[in-house]
């Protein structure tokens, strides 16, 4: 029985696994997108959120925890630099899985994990989804638009009426 076993093992001995994780996180965060199986994504994501939160506190005690996580400068520096400041107002949620279907060689399960705030496709879904407003009827017309509106179709209705004598001999070219 597999009573209170919470972390997948991912068929890896411990030290492995620990690896793999921190490589996989590392790659997250430089690329900001990753392919990998949906079991190694779930796993990565336990592993990778807390590390986030952690950079929101920019000082040195948590700059030396993530490192000790995900053993790359480069990484450490990328996550302190430019996701933190953007995932600031962000209470949580960091990552999003996106499944793909199965894998041709073996049918493992395969997605997509990206951080969330770096999708531009979907943000600009949701940029224009927040412009546009839905109404179940239109508004009432004002008074004063509706008076104006009259007397234009009055003044079109008029010069329709009228013959134009003065304003067409002064446009016209004299000929000889």
């Amino acid at each position: 029985m597999r009573h209170q076993r919470v972390i997948n093992h991912l068929g890896r001995t411990s030290s492995h696994r620990k690896a793999m994780m921190a490589n996989l996180a590392s790659s997250l965060i430089k690329h900001k997108k990753i392919t990998t199986t949906t079991a190694k994504a779930k796993a990565l994501r336990t592993y990778v959120e807390p590390l986030i939160t952690k950079s929101k506190d920019d000082s040195t005690h948590s700059r030396r925890m993530v490192f000790s996580y995900l053993k790359d400068k480069e990484a450490v520096a990328e996550l302190f630099r430019e996701i933190s400041p953007k995932i600031a107002e962000r209470p949580g949620g960091y990552t999003r899985i996106l499944k793909l279907g199965n894998r041709v060689g073996d049918n493992a399960d395969m997605c997509i994990m990206e951080l969330v705030d770096y999708n531009e496709a979907m943000l600009k879904g949701e940029g224009a989804k927040a412009k546009t407003t839905r109404r179940k009827r239109a508004p009432k017309k004002k008074a004063e638009d509706t008076a104006e509106k009259t007397e234009k179709v009055k003044a079109v209705a008029a010069e329709k009426h009228e013959p134009e004598t003065t304003s067409s001999t002064e446009e016209a070219p004299a000929t000889e």
